[in-house]
């Protein structure tokens, strides 16, 4: 038994619980945890937002971690590497998805870091809030030398949800590319997206923050109550990657894209969002969605961030800090993830 920090209901706090680990089968790699981010699913799937969070739950899915055994049959990891985890810890590797590399989309259901059926132990997955992990091989990620692993963490979730549509949508130089809010996601959106070459446009709620997309990287901001300053911008965007996870109005952000250009939804809101069609036939735009990455494509990331210096604004707390974390979360007050130090947890 291995301590770890879960909910036991949708209006409980965190605490620390007794959970356990299986051990390491033969293509298996156990790490001590060091760090985990906090993203803001993990704050609905404690709520039970969706509707599917299964009690008790242990969330967290951006692990960093030392290795403290391999299996006998694991060859690209030793004991004391730096590694990480990400979403998906299994997949069925067997369907058109797994086998391109796409193990998000896998037909017969990825398995997920926590609150997913757990292929060896029964149950239910549990995550990276705790003090190990176990995961196969294949589904391992190796930590690149020169990023901070505190830093990083969020690039396990927030890194990959944003660099894999801006990959996918072809942001890069000659593209005017859109970020709809600066948060956990949109902060390390700006950095990907100008390390590819894009020309960045900030669009945010807040005046503080349109001076903060600046020191982020963005060449322009815009605060999007001012109908001036988003009329200046209608027709001009290859894409718009939507990181907002509460309900607002994406034809704002139709009206703004190019021929053929897309919003992309990597938030997630609670609600439904509504679409004009006339936002849509106009133009040939779309409204799009993307889920996070695979895991080489989530390996290519963590090493063009490593090549770009880019890592996430942190605040690193202590394990008995979390609940305040999670309630600063749901306030939107931090800038721009929280990184829990899991090495005290006891």
């Amino acid at each position: 038994m291995i301590k770890a920090l879960g909910s036991t209901a949708a209006d409980k706090p965190l605490a620390v619980m007794d959970i356990q680990r299986r051990s390491p089968l033969a293509d298996d790699v156990q790490m001590d945890i060091l760090f985990c981010g906090i993203c803001h699913s993990d704050l609905h799937q404690l709520k039970n937002d969706f509707g599917g969070t299964t009690y008790p739950v242990v969330p967290g899915h951006e692990i960093v971690g030392k290795v403290t055994a391999v299996g006998g049959d694991v060859t690209r990891f030793k004991i004391g590497d730096i590694v990480a985890v990400g979403c998906i810890v299994d997949s069925c590797r067997e369907c058109s998805p797994c086998r391109g590399d796409l193990e998000q989309y896998c037909e017969k259901g990825t398995t997920y870091s926590y609150n997913t059926p757990d292929r060896h132990l029964g149950g239910m997955t549990l995550g990276g809030f705790s003090q190990t992990y176990v995961c196969r091989e294949q589904y391992v990620l190796r930590m690149p030398a020169g990023l901070d692993p505190a830093a990083a963490a969020p690039l396990l979730c927030a890194g990959i949800t944003v660099y894999s549509p801006l990959k996918h949508w072809q942001a890069g130089a000659g593209k005017v590319v859109g970020i709809l809010g600066i948060g956990g996601l949109g902060h390390v959106a700006i950095r990907i997206a100008k390390a590819m070459g894009a020309h960045v446009v900030v669009f945010t709620t807040s005046p503080a923050k349109v001076e903060d997309a600046k020191r982020l990287g963005a060449h322009d901001a815009v605060l999007s109550t001012d109908p001036e300053q988003m009329k200046a911008y209608v027709s001009k965007l290859d894409m718009v990657l939507d990181t907002v996870s509460a309900k607002h109005d994406v034809n704002d952000y139709l009206k703004l894209l190019k021929i053929d250009g897309s919003v992309v939804l990597v938030g997630l809101p609670a609600e439904p969002l509504e679409i004009s069609p006339f936002n849509v036939v106009k133009g040939r735009r779309s409204f799009s969605g993307s889920n996070i990455g695979g895991i080489a494509e989530t390996q290519e990331m963590l090493e063009f961030c490593a090549e770009h210096g880019i890592v996430a604004d942190v605040e690193l707390i202590q394990p008995q800090m979390i609940n305040e974390a999670f309630d600063r979360l749901e306030k939107g007050d931090v800038k721009y993830r929280f990184v829990v130090d899991m090495g005290p947890l006891k």
